[in-house]
């Protein structure tokens, strides 16, 4: 129960730090990224600090692998953000839960790793209700400028959750010989140099209630992280990884009371089948865990 507290926190908290972003109309993608990365290191390190992990945190023998991790997971925040600029805030949020979907995919093309004819159902499902979500924003180009946004926001957010689903597998891999809190910090600190880096591009002055809510963002994106840390500490991720869809209804509530936005039928049906098919992907590999320790349970007994 610590464990899924913990997780329903950082998906709120997570939720509250998108809702911020969007409603800080007019900063460029790039700011975005920059204010979201650097003042979420501060209340990692506060953290790390009162957690005695602070020491030996940029020890690390994997730079190059950081650096990589660090440019796929700017993508995929620099898409996911202009999805939010784009997008209804529920909408945004149901086509990154695509993102579990290309994990699979990604994993059998890149990882050569066995996908059996179950998870492929369930991608192929989900992909279903990624279209269902996108339909209406695929017939709307010749709908004007308005349209033509939209859809590109749409376009953007499932490259989000692509590059999203490649993060994790760079991630996958340096926890293998990384402690979590470098991998933290080092995200954060070459996204915060990589969002600065667009500085030349367009940065525009934030008034003084966008400056606000954009340090306030950053500083809710470090604080769901460490959430998010936590409730590993709690819990196994197929116990927990479901409860990430509680963000949906988050998601609605906050965009029909703060942004008016009411959800289509379409959204809401895409959305549906999409949840299902990554509940059912987590449940499958929670069977696959389960079924590989127990073999190698009767391995060593023998």
């Amino acid at each position: 129960m610590t464990g899924i507290g913990f997780k329903v926190a950082s998906v709120c908290v997570f939720v509250g730090m998108s809702s911020l972003l969007k409603a800080s109309e007019g900063i460029p993608v790039g700011q975005l990224v920059f204010f979201r990365s650097f003042f979420a290191i501060f209340p990692v390190l506060v953290y790390l600090a009162f957690t005695h992990q602070l020491q030996g945190v940029f020890h690390t023998k994997e730079r190059l692998s950081h650096v990589w991790r660090g440019l796929v997971g700017v993508c995929s925040m620099g898409f996911t953000f202009y999805a939010l600029t784009k997008l209804p805030l529920p909408e945004a949020i149901a086509l990154n839960y695509a993102s579990p979907l290309f994990v699979v995919v990604f994993s059998a093309i890149l990882l050569h790793e066995t996908v059996r004819v179950y998870r492929w159902s369930a991608v192929v499902i989900g992909l279903v209700g990624v279209v269902v979500i996108l339909w209406p924003r695929l017939s709307i180009f010749s709908s004007g400028q308005l349209g033509i946004d939209e859809a590109l926001g749409a376009g953007a957010a499932l490259a989000g959750a692509g590059m999203s689903a490649i993060a994790m597998l760079l991630v996958r891999r340096l926890v293998q010989t990384e402690r979590t809190p470098t991998i933290v910090i080092y995200f954060s600190l070459t996204s915060s140099i990589i969002g600065l880096l667009t500085l030349p591009f367009g940065w525009v002055m934030p008034t003084p209630m966008q400056a606000f809510m954009l340090i306030a963002a950053g500083f809710a994106g470090g604080i769901a992280q460490i959430f998010l840390t936590q409730c590993y500490r709690y819990a196994e991720m197929s116990t927990i990884a479901p409860f990430e869809y509680t963000s949906m209804l988050l998601g609605l509530a906050i965009g029909y009371l703060i942004f008016g936005e009411v959800p289509t039928l379409q959204m809401i049906i895409g959305s549906t089948i999409v949840i299902g098919a990554g509940i059912f992907i987590i449940y499958r590999e929670h069977q696959l865990a389960v079924a590989e320790r127990n073999r190698r349970a009767l391995a060593l007994r023998d």
